[in-house]
């Protein structure tokens, strides 16, 4: 024991030698970004909430028409996708609990025996050991690893989260998409049903000679097409239908939702933005996350020049020195310590810490670069939200203007005053125009996904 004491002792003072001027180097700790340039979102939109910008609003707060609410609460249990990052997150888990008790001893038993003949002559021998080894590593290695492998997990459930928002996204941009396809074939069926009326007109006008019969095979032809875009529409829903049952992972069947015009555009969308409000992004976290790993893994590559401890040692029963075989027979102990302080590597080890720092500084810029784009996605759903707004009132009095120009129209040609062709522009421009007005609804609601998206709305 006393010598074991001493080659401890003298482990420990190396490393202690080793490690001087260095030693907070070695255990220093990752220091997160905790702030965002005020101007990333961009000079229309100032930051003027200060740092104590309101968390994001949930998805419930966003999409608050409680039949997609439904749809969002099957995908987040029954997509496959979401599902695997979730296992991802404990095979994460299960990695960092592995790194945490990499220090421990490990412990073998390890019995074994042997019978020999020779000359008739038998001899047998065996050995009852308990073996231990214990490598403690290289002067805060055990610390880097752990604290970088707590990094990694970090970055599956952010990725998790990630995943989650583009889910729910996925979802209420099909469940708006659905709507846009109601509100279209609404507007075909109008759109056919006065179309019918005209084309009676004109042929009762072809039969009293008062139009030619090109003016009703031209009328024909345009309600021929509108029925043709009533298949497709409801076509068109059948898919989106499919797409929606494909994210829930159910088979296909209808979907309930409400009429077009149940989507409320969140106040949010018209309020002031804190650039702080982008630190709640999945992307942003994520690279802060590979930093931080990368911040590890450097210093994982720096404690490899300093020297390493390690222990082992046998404890048991053993007649291998010979003669007949006796029980419990002699102990058997042995202990043994060693240092290793390496000198030359080939270049490895100066090479593995130039590789870790340029993997550190690679994964700077990308985090820089992932600022960026996010307030450049805030910008852009910000200004699509508020241009839809600014239109919707436009697109609305256009509607209302064109449908009374097709009734005038419509009367004079009854009374011989206009011709068809007159009446057939106003029944496009009226159509063209209402499912205008449903697109740029569609925009508004498209918009509000994408602001969502861009707030990091997945956290919640």
């Amino acid at each position: 024991m006393k010598k074991l004491t001493i080659i401890l002792s003298a482990g420990v003072l190396c490393l202690m030698a080793a490690s001087c001027g260095s030693f907070k180097s070695l255990y220093s700790k990752y220091e997160p970004n905790t702030q965002i340039p005020n101007d990333v979102i961009g000079l229309n939109y100032i930051n003027t909430l200060g740092d104590n910008a309101p968390a994001p609003l949930s998805w419930r707060e966003f999409f608050a028409d409680p039949l997609l609410q439904r749809l969002i609460d099957t995908a987040l249990v029954r997509n496959t996708d979401l599902n695997s990052a979730r296992i991802a997150i404990e095979q994460s888990q299960t990695s960092l609990q592995m790194a945490k008790k990499s220090i421990l001893p490990s412990l073998f038993f390890s019995p074994s025996g042997t019978i020999a003949n020779f000359n008739s002559n038998t001899s047998k021998t065996y050995n009852v050991p308990l073996q231990a080894s214990w490598d403690m590593g290289s002067l805060g290695s055990y610390t880097n690893k752990k604290r970088a492998a707590n990094a990694v997990l970090l970055q599956t459930q952010a990725r998790e989260e990630a995943v989650r928002a583009n889910l729910i996204s996925a979802v209420a941009q099909q469940y708006c998409l659905l709507q846009l396809l109601d509100r279209q074939l609404e507007i075909l069926i109008q759109t056919d049903s006065l179309w019918g009326i005209s084309l009676e007109a004109q042929k009762v006008l072809w039969e009293n000679g008062m139009v030619y019969s090109t003016a009703v095979n031209q009328m024909e032809s345009s309600c021929l097409n509108v029925k043709t875009q009533i298949v497709d529409a409801k076509r068109n829903i059948r898919g989106v239908e499919n797409a929606i049952c494909r994210i829930l992972a159910i088979p296909p069947q209808p979907i309930a939702r409400n009429k077009w015009g149940s989507f409320i555009m969140p106040q949010i969308a018209s309020e002031d933005i804190s650039a702080q409000m982008l630190l709640y992004r999945p992307d942003i976290r994520l690279a802060d996350f590979a930093m931080e790993e990368a911040f590890y893994n450097m210093q994982t590559a720096r404690s490899a020049f300093y020297p390493g401890l390690s222990l082992s040692g046998t404890l048991g029963w053993t007649n291998s020195a010979g003669g007949a075989v006796i029980n419990p027979g002699k102990i058997l102990t042995s202990i043994v310590a060693s240092i290793a302080q390496p000198i030359f590597a080939r270049g490895q080890l100066k090479g593995n810490l130039e590789i870790a720092k340029l993997n550190q500084e690679r994964l700077r810029n990308q985090y820089v670069q992932t600022i960026i784009d996010a307030g450049n996605q805030v910008n852009e759903a910000l200004a699509d939200c508020q241009a839809a707004s600014e239109k919707f009132g436009y697109y609305h009095r256009q509607v209302e203007v064109l449908h009374d120009a097709y009734n005038g129209t419509h009367e004079l040609m009854d009374n011989g005053k206009a011709r068809y062709l007159e009446v057939l522009t106003a029944q496009e421009t009226l159509l063209s125009a209402q499912l205008n007005e449903a697109m740029n609804m569609y925009d508004a609601a498209t918009a509000v996904i994408d602001l969502y998206i861009a707030l990091g709305g997945a956290t919640r």
